[in-house]
Order: structure tokens, then sequence, then C-alpha cells
């Protein structure tokens, strides 16, 4: 007879509440603290939607007005030490943690707010109008404030795009050997993010002191979460993950600190994450000062009813209940705040010239200069300053057939030997003797804390070691099996990594490594078979090396390894199972940034290649007999690209070809042409040729792959062509 067996979820899931005796219990100084807080930061955010309202905010003023609770509850709990980061929706979060870390003994009500507070609002402030004066000189706006020192590594504009970040800070808190641990603040939208839910399963199968705290504010923009889920408890996403899981009344301060302080021991004991849904309200609509009600979504009686449980309102209620603060001591708090956002704004307005009545603007010396505008893309390279580098003329007695894979393999061993902050990451890395190539060969045996098999989830792993970086204790590697799995993880290496250190002010290191197979050739078809060059050297941030000889992979790694920017680094499949020059059992060597090698000198034409491509290119130009000069590029991004180099070989042959084997639709070499054709005119003798795959992807098929991506054949081809003109 068939029979249903009950199953019960691994870890509890349950609604934390609270009662008059806890509020009797809490300490005087832990509910006038939070008080102070929760005037501040409402305060903070009206002025922001009155300047909003005044055309004053360049762009969204996401307010958080109504969900102060959470953020002040949950914060307050907090070290300097420990981390946060949230959503476009994240001035509370940001204000409280803020606030925790200047004064963590708490702050007075009763007493004139002190300098370090106002200073902290206005940065906050100059910040969200776009100025200079911000924590990123304005560049990130209202949906990115980051103060490292005080633990608040950053708000995000994408939907859920935070979460990884935050487990890679979590992860660095417990391999550093602290008992830190970090907070992602989110909303009902992203608990449905891949994202979101693929570091879930991450942070538990790891066990990371990882708090997911889910603000369910009932509403993305205007769509109820009750219509794009099966179950709008979303704590009950947290059991199914493995993960202890709590629903609190976010409109109750004191509940959500009480359900933190369980979270936090539960964390720091070693027993890995957490979640805490806090049911909010966000009383105004997704952006700007009108409530939700004014765009037909809900009711004015909704809102109404939720206002009705006012976090600040409650808070005072139990101050003067117990004799801790006096209503008028409590309204000279809410007066006292208003009057700083007041001075903040005269700090930065001034009357518009010409204007209406009161009409304001904000004073021209507050804007960042526009010349500032592409400062700290990427790095100045000055953490490079100290090293010695050297090309293959220094060690040509050295130089001998040694196999590329095994340089691999040697230069990472020997990188993690002498680096102790070097983290490898990837699928199947830590088995199969290296990988499914070799490339990890020996690492999980020699460092097994710092070679770590992931999930399939390069979302969430890639995130997390872009969390990893920006920490800075650890300098992580990532592999990508294939280079098309970049796509799964576009938005924390394009929207994320590439663009950290330029939107949160241009100074903040990112030092990471991503090494990505190019596999056509194999059999693997259109979905595993991609040339990323041409995406990431048109993706601003990234700095990209192209390896072709086990000499320049040593030396590149090496540089990449040591650079505080993100670097790809590409390998071709065709090379893992090639030999070339190298030095035997010698890893140390470092080749400089945007140094390409002349691979042959010649006279009538420019060859520019990469990768494996360059050994078809020199194939090709020895069958055919022309007098070309082969440039290998080594550095691909436009910020180390060697264009002393190539302007030296096209002042000399006066044509151009760039060979590569990708697609043609994404390829590396269209922009180039682009560049040399604008730069280097005057010396062209004729328009940049190009050789590369066709519009296709490469197919499964042996026949139409080799159809699709282009080769010593193709070149041949073109030399033809060229030689006939």
């Amino acid at each position: 007879m068939p029979e249903n067996r009950r199953l019960d979820p691994a870890t509890e899931w349950t609604e934390f509440t609270v009662d008059q005796n806890d509020w009797d219990r809490a300490p005087a100084q832990l509910l006038t603290s939070m008080f102070s807080q929760l005037v501040l930061i409402r305060a903070f955010e009206e002025l922001v939607l009155q300047l909003a309202g005044e055309g004053l905010v360049h762009g969204p003023a996401h307010s958080s007005i109504g969900q102060e609770g959470g953020a002040v509850g949950s914060c307050i709990a907090l070290g300097t030490r420990d981390t946060v980061n949230g959503s476009h929706r994240g001035h509370h979060q940001f204000l409280a943690k803020a606030l925790t870390h200047l004064h963590p003994d708490g702050i007075d009500p009763t007493k004139a707010w002190s300098g370090d507070v106002r200073t902290l609002m206005l940065r906050t402030l100059r910040e969200i109008c776009g100025l200079d004066g911000g924590f990123s000189h304005g560049r990130g706006g209202s949906m990115h404030l980051q103060w490292h020192e005080a633990g608040a590594i950053g708000t995000n504009a994408i939907v859920g795009g935070g979460v990884p970040l935050a487990a890679g800070s979590a992860w660095s808190h417990r391999a550093a050997g602290t008992d830190a641990v970090a907070v992602t603040y989110f909303g009902d939208g992203a608990i449905n993010i891949g994202s979101t839910l693929e570091t879930l399963n991450l942070a538990a199968a790891w066990s990371l002191p990882l708090c997911f705290f889910v603000e369910n504010n009932q509403y993305a923009v205007a769509t109820h979460v009750s219509e794009v889920t099966g179950e709008p408890r979303l704590s009950g996403r947290g059991p199914g993950f493995g993960i202890r899981s709590w629903r609190v009344d976010g409109m109750n301060p004191l509940a959500v600190h009480l359900v933190m302080q369980d979270a936090l021991k539960h964390m720091r004991s070693g027993l890995g994450p957490t979640l805490i849904e806090a049911d909010v309200y966000r009383y105004f609509h997704q952006n700007g000062p009108f409530p939700g009600s004014a765009f037909r979504y809900r009711t004015k009686e909704e809102e109404a009813r939720w206002r009705e449980r006012d976090p600040i309102d409650t808070t005072a209620a139990q101050l003067r209940r117990r004799g801790l603060l006096g209503e008028r001591e409590a309204d000279d708090a809410v007066a006292r705040a208003k009057a700083l956002m007041s001075d903040l704004a005269s700090t930065i307005l001034e009357p518009k010239p010409n204007g209406k009545p009161r009409e304001r603007r904000i004073k021209p010396a507050e804007w960042p200069a526009p010349g500032f505008v592409d400062e700290g893309i990427r790095g100045d390279l000055s953490e490079l300053a100290d090293l010695k580098f050297s090309d293959t003329e220094d060690h040509a007695d050295r130089l001998e057939e040694v196999k590329f894979i095994n340089a691999v393999a040697g230069v990472m061993l020997r990188r993690m030997e002498s680096d102790p902050r070097v983290v490898v990451l990837g699928e199947d890395i830590h088995r199969l003797n290296g990988g499914t190539n070799g490339a990890t060969r020996g690492l999980k045996e020699t460092f097994p804390d710092r070679v770590l098999g992931t999930p399939i989830s390069e979302n969430a792993f890639t995130g997390l070691a872009g969390g990893m970086a920006t920490d800075g204790r650890f300098r992580p590697v990532i592999e990508f099996m294939y280079a098309d799995f970049m796509w799964v993880a576009a938005d924390q290496l394009f929207n994320q990594i590439g663009k950290m250190r330029h939107m949160f002010g241009g100074t903040g290191a990112v030092p990471l490594v991503l090494r990505s197979k190019v596999a056509m050739g194999t059999g693997y078809g259109s979905q595993h078979s991609m040339d990323p060059a041409g995406i990431f050297a048109t993706a601003p941030g990234w700095r990209v090396v192209a390896p072709s000889t086990p000499y320049d992979y040593v030396g590149l790694m090496n540089t990449a390894l040591a650079c505080n920017d993100p670097v790809v680094v590409l390998e071709h499949v065709d090379l893992y199972t090639s030999s070339g020059p190298g030095i035997p059992d010698e890893y140390d060597h470092y080749l400089p940034v945007g140094r390409a090698a002349v691979r042959r000198q010649g006279s009538e034409l420019t060859i520019i290649s990469y990768l494996a491509m360059t050994g078809h290119v020199l194939e090709a130009v020895a069958a055919v007999g022309t007098d070309a000069e082969v440039i290998d590029l080594r550095w691909l991004d436009r910020a180390s690209l060697d264009w002393e180099t190539i302007e030296a070989s096209v002042r000399k042959t006066g044509r151009v070809l760039i060979a590569e084997q990708g697609a043609s639709g994404t390829s590396y070499g269209g922009w180039l042409a682009d560049e040399i054709q604008r730069r280097l005119f005057d010396w062209l003798d004729a328009p940049v040729h190009r050789v590369a795959g066709g519009t296709a992807s490469p197919s499964i098929s042996k026949v139409l792959e080799r159809a699709a991506f282009a080769g010593r054949d193709e070149v041949v081809a073109k030399l033809h062509e060229i030689a006939g003109e």
C-alpha cells in the first residue's frame, strides 16, 4: 500500500514575537539609542524627498520611510567588524550601520547631535545628490553607498546583485579567523532572483556566517508579493536550503533587535547562515514623495493601518511608558533632527539666481569636476612598482620547451606557496587530479582550505569572489570551465566586479583573477566555444591577458595576481596540450603590463594576434612567405594595449591584418581595427584587414564547427588576397 511519510526540514523556521515584558527588560540605553537613530534617519529621508521634489536629486530617491525599524533594530546589534550591504533602497541600512559604528554605546536623544553625526549625514546627502564631497565623490548616488571603515560595504542598484558579494565578505571573516558576520539586506523582489537563491545554497553548503535579512515591504514597485510567489511568507525559503530562519514584525525595532541577537549567536557559534524576514512597509511609492495609493495599486486605508504601527511612534510610546523619555523630550529630539537636516541643506544649496521665490540650486562648488569622469576605472598600477619585470631576452639562455599545462598548474602552486591570500575556486577544481584539464593539479592536496570546489552556480561564486576581493584580505582566482559561462555570471562580472572601483569613487582595490577557458574546436558546440576577449576588452574595469606560450603564461599570471584590478586570463584549450618556450620549474618572473611580443620581424605587413591564433599566423606566414611582422598582444584591454609596439610596426609596414579565431559578432578585432584606423591613419596604406570566424557560433558537427572559426587556412587565404591588391 502506498504511504506518504512526513518530511521535516533539517532546521527550524519560527515566528519571533515580543511582549510588554520584553520592552520592560530592554536596557534604557538601547531604547533611547534606537529612538535617536530612528528620528535621525526619518528626518534625513524626509529631506531627501523634499530635495527630490525640488528637482535637486538627479536620479531616483528610493525612500526607506516606514522601514527604519528593521534596519535600526538589526544594525544596532552589530559591531564595526561586522559588514552589511543592501539594495537600491538602502539609506536606512547604511545610516544605521554608520551611526552604530560612530557611537557603539548609543546616542542620547536629549543631547545635541554630535559633530561626527552631522559629518556622516552631510557626506551621505552629498553622495545622494551626486556631489564631490560624498563618500564616492557623487558617482554612486542614492543607490550606491559605501563606507568601508564603518563596515558598510556597498548598497546596490541591481536587485539581488549584492547578495553574492556579502557571501564573499562572510567567507573572508571566517577564513581570517574572526567571529565577525555579514548581513545582506534585500527585499521581496530579490528573494526570487537567481543570484539570491544560488547564494542561499552556497552559504548553507559552506556554513558561512551570513545573515540574509529580507525586508518584506510587500511591494515590488506596484506588484504585491502575493502576486509573484506561491509562498508569500518569504522566510520559508530558508529551511529549503537548511538555513535557520525567523519571521518578525519589522515595524517593531525591539523585536528585530532581539531576533538579530539570536541570529548572531547562531552565526558566531559557527552554525552557518541565518535568514530573517522582517515585515515592513514603505510609506511612499517606489521612488519619490507620493504614496502608493496615489498610483492606485494600494488603498489609503491599507497605508493608514501600517502607519498606525510606525516604528518611531512605537518606540516613543514605550519610552514614555517606562519614564525614560517624556513627550516634550521626544518632540524636541525630532525637532533637532529636522533642524540638523535644514542645516545640511543650507550647506549645499543656495538661492537660484534669477529663480522663483524660494527656488534653490546646488552650489556650483559642490559638483565634481567633469574631468574626474574617467578617473579610477582601473588602478594606476602603483602596487606593481616594486616588482622586477623581465622578458624572454632576459632568460634566453634558460628557455626550453616545456608543457603549457605544467606552467598553468606550476605558477598557481608557486603563488599559493608565497602568498597566503591567494584562494582558488571553481567547479571540480578540487577533483579529477586538477580539474577537467589538470590546471589545478596538486593544489587541493597542498592547500585544502584555499582550493574551493563550488556548486554549479557561477553567479554566486563569482560574486562571492568579488566580495572577497573588495574585502581586501584575500586574492581570489576563479576558474570558469568554459568562457561561455560568463553570461550566467554577467551581472557579477560586469555590473559588479568591473564597475566597483569606479562606481565607489575610484580608489578601492578589486584584486581578482578570472581564468577563462576558450574551447573552440573541441566539439562542445555553441554554448561552450566562445572567445570572450571582445566582450571583456570593451567592458569597463577589466584587464585582459592572453598568453600564448608557457613563459608568457607564468609571467602574465604572476603580474595579474599582483595587480589590484580584476584581470581575466584567457586560456585556449589547444595550448593546454602544447609545448613552448619556458623556464623549467621556474615560476617567479613577471611580465610588465602593456608589453606585447614581436614573434616575427617583417617589413611588408603587420599581423596582430593573440592566444592560439598566434601560432596559426606564424604557420601561415611561413607557408606563404610573406615578409610580415607578427605581434602577439599579450594584453588586450584598452588601458594595457601596447600602442608603442603597434605604432612602430605600422609606421614600418603601412598595412595591418588582425587575426583571431572567434565569431565576428563579438570579436576583439572589430574595435581594435577602428582604433588603429583612427590613431594611425596617416601611416596606413590600406584599410585594416581582418581574419575572424563567421557569424554563427561553432556547432557540434565537426565540419560546421571548423567552418565557424578561423585558423591557419583562413590566414593563408587572406595573405594571398592582400598580396594580390
